[in-house]
């Protein structure tokens, strides 16, 4: 049997799918394989271009077949979507993935370092944080209401209704309790939100990338930090134009027939996940 020289790569936690053809584009590797015997086969075989469809612990296994002297491509799931011949299972996704790589046009996804998925894994944290204490507060505020007590909107106001709460002798024991019991997570989510945000701001003075993005009007340390996180290199994009849409703020477009239709925004952009 010929060896591959180009492998498709599904990919799960613990089953792998694997479609690899050779020079003459014939179909040689067409099988499932567990973890173990996918790293072990990889390890065996000569250097050739394996496309990975970009998602969960995708960058872990892209680190990986490069340090056996692989190259590895990162293809965003929506870009391998239409290589889909028929129907929707690992060895149809596998395929597609071997197809979808060889296109002049596609576009890839950067491989991240451990460093890169730490400051992004820094960021992820933080927005959990963020909405779990957005979460209390807003339970808080509904629990409060129900016994007549309002407070002033604005997450400023926050500390100010749990003090008076708390100081009010009219509710009743369990009523009490449960506020304190609420009261003391909203203090221990605040306190490691605080230490999050010192390392986020540690990472921030430290980089030079992000102080530098820093400095254009608007952009503070989150932001600045974020886009220096994930944005790929200046080199990737042809002109700002194309920046904007990898951001997303751009119109969906539904153009035919020599006739412009632009909609809304759209969320073609990184969500947020560390994956793209």
């Amino acid at each position: 049997m010929n060896l591959p020289v180009r492998i498709g790569m599904d990919t799960s936690k613990s089953v792998f799918q694997l479609h690899g053809v050779d020079e003459n584009e014939v179909v040689v590797v067409r099988r499932q394989f567990r973890r173990a015997e996918m790293i072990r086969y990889f390890e065996r075989l000569p250097p050739i271009l394996v496309a990975i469809e970009s998602c969960g612990s995708s960058h872990h296994w892209a680190r990986l077949l490069q340090s056996f002297g692989h190259e590895v491509k990162l293809i965003p799931p929506q870009y391998v979507k239409a290589y889909v011949k028929r129907g929707k299972n690992d060895a149809a996704d596998a395929e597609a993935l071997c197809e979808a790589v060889t296109r002049p046009s596609m576009r890839f996804v950067p491989v991240k370092s451990k460093e890169q998925q730490a400051a992004c894994m820094l960021m992820t944290v933080r927005e959990r944080l963020v909405s779990v204490k957005s979460q209390l507060s807003n339970a808080f505020r509904s629990y409060a209401a129900e016994f007549g007590i309002v407070g002033p909107a604005g997450r400023q106001n926050v500390t100010a209704l749990i003090k008076r709460v708390l100081e009010d002798d009219s509710l009743p024991e369990m009523a009490r309790d449960l506020f304190r019991l609420q009261a003391e997570e909203y203090a221990a989510v605040q306190a490691r939100l605080a230490k999050i945000e010192a390392k986020l701001m540690k990472w921030h003075r430290e980089d030079d990338v992000s102080r530098r993005i820093a400095t254009i009007p608007g952009v503070g340390p989150i932001g600045s930090s974020m886009l220096s996180m994930k944005a790929p290199p200046p080199e990737t994009f042809r002109s700002g134009r194309d920046f904007a849409a990898w951001l997303g703020p751009t119109p969906k477009d539904h153009s035919t027939g020599g006739r412009q239709r632009h909609g809304g925004i759209t969320k073609a952009g990184d969500s947020g996940s560390d994956r793209r």
